[in-house]
């Protein structure tokens, strides 16, 4: 956090929410992290006076910032686009309650899929809900943004979604820096059974107010200062925001705008005021045609992503101020200009387990039993990549268990003695838990391999339940993950070192054998965290056959000169794991 004493700062699009929500008076911030949401929450366990946790999953972080409103407090959640999908059905009941303190909901899109698995577009989330939400274009409106949305949820007593995308997210510009207010209420709960137990009889009651709401809410966005018309040459206009507005002004800055700061419910008198005053009328949105849709039921016509006509722009990745100018131009009839072919392109990389990275001995040992792997979210979805090939789904958090039993039940338990479903610690307590109790519950024969690394490290090592520490590092109360597993119902569970692949092998072979549910627990830290490095491995050349064994563990510290490894010592972090791949003797252990 900025000193106070420091008027402006240049912060990130996260970290200006964050700044905004401690400057809104936030009382509690809680999520679950997932890029390019996972600096809210990182730079708000830096600031004082507020209680900041990250939660199992999306769902719970949603429910505890519920619970903290229904107290009267201010209440932030952050989380990736598809993190709302977990936290939709507390979402949709939630919106039908009157927000006492407001509440917002950080929903941080990834278009291009730089880090995810869809590039769905949550902005209809708003429309589903029939909450507000508010789109900002750079750090100091998100750092203004967020404390309108939760003034304006509770003027309108709803929750509001801030609706961000990976350039605004990881995008530095400078930022005013205000003081935190102190909400001037007592904080107490007060039973309201009516408002806040949605049985049918109350949520039948209290469906037309959010009908009603939502009704002020479309007056509201008519004069909504974040919604603002700029007249310049009346040839062409763009309705457009988020991003995708600083990509429009920087490709055609004379031309005439119409910024919708406030995304969803739209301002449609504006709207068709704006449109009766330009030529041409297009609309610039990263994702799905949202505008564009409600636009053109409106009856006016309008150029975007082709839903009555040609495509103009692109409906799929991240738009940028070129692809914007050459949309435009060339729909007007400009000669597209002539592409250069970039020098000095850097050669592709593909993606590829960290060296040392513990996962990389349970995939080897995987690929080597030959055995069906049902995936999950998180960086084991990388044993999918040579030399493993070993993982052969991944659909979202939490789906490689249940997967796998529907494997079993489709294809019988011989199958399933030959598959395994892998998932880390930290997404097992996301959404692993539950269908592991199914498997137990409905007779299945699954095996599990939970690959504890003792943190969620994809999204930068933030810590979990299972780590011992809270989000402010310190430490916490720490889930045993094999007394879960245990609770759950199973029966046989066995913990792995998987630096030792011997062992790990034994392991896992000995678990799909079983004709009841198994649990193995491969456990080792990060390579990145465990800060344990023993010497790089040496090697001894004239002992080298030349067989390749050591490569088939993918170790990006092993470089290939031909036939022969060469040791970067650089990376190499003495895991020793292709030590024992080496037949010969070439690679061996050095002593500390």
């Amino acid at each position: 956090m900025p000193p106070e004493k420091e008027s402006v700062a240049i912060l990130l699009g996260n970290e200006a929410i964050a700044r905004g929500a401690y400057e809104a008076g936030v009382a509690v911030a809680t999520g679950y992290p997932g890029t390019p949401s996972t600096e809210v929450i990182e730079a708000l366990a830096k600031m004082p006076d507020i209680w900041v946790q990250w939660s199992p999953n999306e769902k719970v972080a949603l429910e505890v910032a519920t619970g903290a409103s229904f107290a009267g407090a201010r209440a932030l959640v952050a989380m990736k686009h598809v993190g709302l999908n977990v936290a939709a059905d507390p979402l949709l009941t939630f919106c039908y309650m009157p927000v006492k303190g407001g509440t917002v909901i950080v929903s941080a899109g990834d278009p291009g899929m730089f880090s995810s698995q869809n590039e769905q577009d949550n902005r209809h989330y708003g429309c589903i809900a029939r909450i507000p939400v508010l789109a900002p274009s750079d750090s100091q409106e998100a750092k203004d943004f967020t404390i309108a949305a939760f003034d304006i949820s509770e003027h309108f007593s709803t929750p509001v979604i801030l609706f961000t995308t990976t350039r605004l997210s990881h995008g530095r510009s400078a930022v005013s820096l205000g003081k935190r207010i102190k909400p001037s209420r007592t904080l107490e709960f007060v039973p309201r059974i009516q408002d806040f137990v949605m049985v049918p009889a109350n949520a039948r009651k209290r469906h037309p107010i959010v009908e009603q709401r939502l009704d002020a809410l479309k007056e509201y966005a008519e004069n909504c200062q974040f919604n603002k018309m700029e007249l310049k040459d009346r040839d062409i206009g763009f309705v457009t925001g988020g991003i995708a507005y600083q990509y429009v002004k920087e490709a055609f800055p004379e031309a005439s705008v119409l910024k919708l700061g406030l995304a969803y419910p739209l301002p449609k008198k504006l709207i068709a005021d704006f449109a009766s005053q330009v030529d041409r009328l297009f609309v610039v949105e990263e994702g799905d045609p949202f505008w564009e849709k409600e636009i053109l039921a409106m009856g006016i016509d309008v150029i975007g992503q082709g839903l009555t006509g040609p495509a103009v722009f692109p409906r799929t990745g991240e738009l940028s101020t070129d692809i914007v100018r050459r949309a435009v131009e060339t729909h007007l009839g400009a000669k597209p200009p002539v592409e250069e072919e970039p020098r000095d392109a850097l050669p592709l990389r593909p993606p590829t387990l960290c060296a040392g990275c513990p996962h990389r001995g349970v995939f080897y040992v995987l690929a080597k039993c030959r055995l069906n792997v049902t995936g999950d979210i998180g960086c084991y979805a990388l044993g999918a990549s040579p030399p493993f090939n070993s993982l052969h789904t991944c659909t979202c958090m939490g789906a490689s268990i249940g997967e796998a039993m529907g494997l079993e039940k489709a294809m019988g338990t011989e199958f399933s003695r030959r598959t395994v479903a892998v998932i880390g610690d930290s997404t097992f307590l996301h959404s692993g838990i539950a269908p592991l109790i199914d498997v137990v519950y409905n007779r299945g024969t699954v095996t599990v391999v939970i690959l504890d690394n003792g943190t969620t490290a994809m999204t930068g090592h933030q810590d979990n339940p299972a780590s011992g520490r809270d989000a402010r590092g310190k430490p916490a109360p720490r889930v045993d993950l094999e007394a879960l597993v245990r609770a759950c119902g199973v029966k046989d569970v066995s913990i792995a070192d998987p630096y030792d692949l011997e062992g790990t092998e034994k392991a896992i072979r000995e678990a799909v054998s079983r004709e009841e549910p198994s649990v193995v627990i491969t456990r080792r830290s990060c390579a990145l965290t465990s800060g344990t490095a023993k010497p790089p491995v040496h090697y001894l050349s004239e002992l080298c056959i030349e067989c390749g064994n050591c490569f088939r563990i993918g170790c990006p510290a092993l470089e290939k000169e031909n036939k022969r490894p060469r040791v970067n010592e650089t990376l190499c972090n003495g895991c020793y794991m292709c030590v024992q791949l080496c037949k010969s003797g070439a690679l061996a252990e050095q002593e500390a």
